[in-house]
């Protein structure tokens, strides 16, 4: 760091957090706000950031260290994030009292 700039980050510090939080999250806002149904915009956002997780490990594989079964290990990480962003945009992250019958 120089007195210029005081506070930069590296490029290549900052990708996990942008593919492994900040991706999932643009996917299951986007799955909800177009699809309008908790369970379509589920498996949308569920397998299209599986997809682009996948892709972006092998954009960003450079040494040959990551494989499929690399994405298999994080994706539950992406898939978390993905539906709960679902479920937060179409209002079910709230708790409803249960009525007994």
């Amino acid at each position: 760091m120089t007195a210029s700039q005081p506070f930069a980050f590296p490029r290549m510090n900052v990708m996990p957090l942008v593919v492994l939080v900040v991706m999932p999250v643009a996917v299951g806002i986007a799955a909800a706000l177009v699809l309008r149904d908790v369970r379509r915009a589920s498996l949308a956002a569920a397998l299209l950031s599986t997809v682009i997780l996948y892709g972006c490990l092998l954009a960003l594989n450079h040494g040959g260290e990551w494989t499929a079964f690399a994405t298999f290990l994080v994706s539950p990480l992406t898939l978390a994030f993905a539906l709960a962003a679902v479920l937060t945009v179409l209002g079910h992250g709230q708790l409803h009292p249960r009525h007994r019958h």
